[in-house]
């Protein structure tokens, strides 16, 4: 067996063991590695993948979109153990929409957003977007699902939420660290003294005393990273990177300090509102430090 085809089966033993069933790339994959070989290449560069993508006559483009991205998960994989592997461009043939790759958020670039709120005016409106954006900085809650809440689903005596009706209608209780919780006391606590009479139960509410808008929120968002020189023409941070860096920062705490984490992503899952435990392991190859990390450990398990 090649160097290349060892790597294939590790890479392909990994993600199955973390719970996908890469049926597809399983079936295509071993194809790439013949093309690559029969071309002299001893890893996966950029022209020969597209060019082995392509191959298929009688086809649509998606199809090839398809091969493609089978082959950017193996090179992104590959990439870790031999440097000098390209990974392929996206983009050449249509496809699904693309999910978007995530913007981790250093912990100091969301103090400086939280801190920003603060220039915001009126005092509401600063105290609320501050809250809101903690919040789901703190806990990985969707934005929907933080601006859905109302006052009673807030148990802020015993530190939990009710999400209710959250994606695909599922409900679910979120329990907060007392830091995050003494920020809602205070956020309420000023809330009703700026906002006495409201029009709406929700726990978040605008300058006016109403429900907040998904859009003003992301055009405050937007303001607010604009301004501090986060969101440029290649960059463009989205209120759901947040949650994504959430989950990105507990799943790097449990790999640095040694924890199953097959045996953790359940409970991951369930915190965050995934329909299923593969929902979560995404992150795992949407991040190139969770993917090394992952890989790593596979290497020091596997038998000498």
């Amino acid at each position: 067996m090649s160097e290349l085809h060892r790597h294939l089966e590790d890479y392909l033993r990994l993600r199955r063991a973390l719970g996908f069933k890469l049926a597809f790339p399983g079936h295509v994959l071993p194809s790439l590695i013949s093309y690559l070989e029969a071309a002299g290449a001893t890893t996966v560069t950029a022209e020969l993948a597209v060019a082995w993508a392509g191959l298929p006559r009688g086809v649509l483009p998606i199809n090839w979109a398809h091969r493609l991205g089978a082959a950017r998960g193996f090179a992104r994989y590959l990439k870790t153990i031999d440097p000098a592997t390209e990974i392929p461009p996206t983009g050449i043939w249509p496809s699904v929409t693309p999910r978007p790759q995530p913007w981790i958020w250093a912990d100091a670039d969301i103090h400086r957003l939280l801190a920003a709120t603060q220039t915001l005016r009126p005092p509401l409106r600063a105290a609320t977007c501050q809250a809101l954006l903690g919040l789901i900085a703190a806990t990985g809650l969707r934005l929907g699902e933080a601006i859905a809440l109302n006052r009673a689903d807030a148990d802020l005596d015993s530190g939990m939420l009710t999400i209710r009706d959250g994606k695909f209608g599922l409900s679910r209780l979120v329990p907060m660290h007392q830091g995050v919780t003494s920020k809602l006391r205070e956020y309420a606590a000023q809330r009703d003294q700026l906002c006495p009479r409201p029009a709406t139960t929700r726990f978040f509410v605008s300058t006016v005393g109403t429900a907040l808008r998904t859009g003003n929120v992301d055009h405050t968002f937007a303001q607010l990273t604009t301004a501090l020189g986060l969101r440029t023409a290649a960059r463009r941070p989205r209120i759901h990177d947040l949650r994504h860096s959430f989950a990105v920062r507990q799943l790097l705490q449990w790999h640095r300090s040694g924890e199953d984490v097959n045996a953790r992503m359940t409970v991951l899952s369930a915190y965050l509102g995934h329909v299923s435990p593969e929902g979560t392991y995404w992150y795992l190859t949407a991040v190139p430090e969770l993917m090394e990390l992952a890989a790593a450990r596979l290497v020091q398990g596997a038998p000498r």
